[in-house]
């Protein structure tokens, strides 16, 4: 069965002609895919025959909702859907005064290790589609009601790890005859896989590149990040640069604050010294415990945050939001298998 939901306009067009129909319909077709259906059915606006013909030819694997869980303190929302094969994934909803964002994942589970991380504790199982990919954002903006304004692309698994199914996506997402979210409007982070940086980079996209840096140092990164054994600081902050200097766009380097681990003072400057070559802005994260993690979050995120500042570094800190609601990525997947 074809996945007719991860197909471009065009490509939906050639399938129709082979189908014996005419090329129009493809429009018709993608804006009602684009709009959230759950079956051909519901395309009220297209024959019954070419429903049928699409019903035996392709197929539609909408998520369903496994668990909701609603933030009392900020209206954030976290769904775990559970997907047509039986895996789960999560997305989370959250609202900002500019409009609603939608966090959403690209894999089922990671394999980059990160220690801090639920979402890589059993490891990654499979790539998701393009289709799955839109699916989150489309059935997040179904069911809560809320229009999505602001995508990012930082739940479960590594974006540059499924590289060409994250580029579909982004081309589906902003397409105009669906839900024409700019470019601007979406975040994709990464974990600082270098050859992917610099392919993407080749695309000249207008999205922000966010990376999860978390250390500025060698040995504190590797000791976090198993990836930085295979990618050191240098040249991820080359690979930055790099970037920056094709694209125009400057980094979001994200920097989880860990108790006694990488909130030091001398880390602050050796951070501010890295950023010379590739500037960016620093977001530094209040950590979500992790349950099967001994890592706390930090007590000096103020006095790290001015140490940069006064270094000339552009400084914000992150919104902790969902914080009753296993506000960290992966804990509620994690939760629900340990449950099943």
């Amino acid at each position: 069965m074809t996945d007719i939901k991860s197909m471009t306009q065009e490509e939906m067009a050639a399938l129709l002609t082979e189908l014996g129909e005419p090329k129009f319909r493809a429009k018709q077709v993608f804006s009602w895919l684009h709009k959230g259906v759950r079956s051909f059915d519901e395309m009220g606006n297209l024959p019954k025959a070419l429903r049928a013909k699409l019903g035996d030819t392709c197929q539609l694997t909408p998520p369903t909702v496994e668990r909701k869980q609603v933030s009392t303190q900020d209206g954030t929302i976290k769904y775990l859907w559970r997907l047509a094969d039986g895996n789960c994934i999560e997305t989370v909803l959250m609202r900002y005064e500019h409009g609603n964002t939608v966090c959403i994942s690209c894999q089922v589970g990671c394999r980059m290790g990160c220690v801090f991380c639920a979402s890589t504790l059993a490891g990654k199982v499979r790539d998701l589609t393009p289709g799955e990919m839109l699916d989150q954002v489309l059935f997040t903006q179904v069911d809560s009601g809320a229009p999505i304004s602001n995508i990012v692309l930082m739940g479960i698994g590594e974006p540059l790890d499924n590289f060409d199914t994250v580029m579909r996506f982004l081309e589906l997402v902003n397409h105009p005859d669906g839900l024409n979210i700019g470019m601007r409007h979406i975040s994709l982070s990464t974990c600082g896989l270098v050859e992917k940086i610099d392919k993407l980079a080749e695309y000249r996209l207008q999205l922000t590149l966010s990376v999860s840096l978390h250390a500025p140092d060698n040995e504190t990164r590797s000791r976090l990040m198993p990836v930085n054994r295979s990618y050191s600081v240098e040249e991820v902050f080359a690979a930055c640069k790099r970037y920056f200097e094709k694209t125009g766009r400057r980094i979001s380097y994200e920097y989880s604050m860990i108790d006694g681990v990488n909130d030091s003072d001398e880390q602050a400057d050796l951070l501010a010294q890295r950023l010379k070559t590739a500037p960016g802005h620093v977001n530094l994260i209040g950590l979500n415990e992790v349950e099967e993690s001994p890592l706390k979050p930090s007590r000096r995120i103020r006095q790290f945050q001015k140490r940069l500042e006064s270094h000339g570094v552009t400084v914000t800190v992150r919104r902790k939001l969902g914080g009753d609601i296993d506000a960290s990525c992966g804990q509620l997947r994690r939760k629900a298998m340990r449950e099943d």
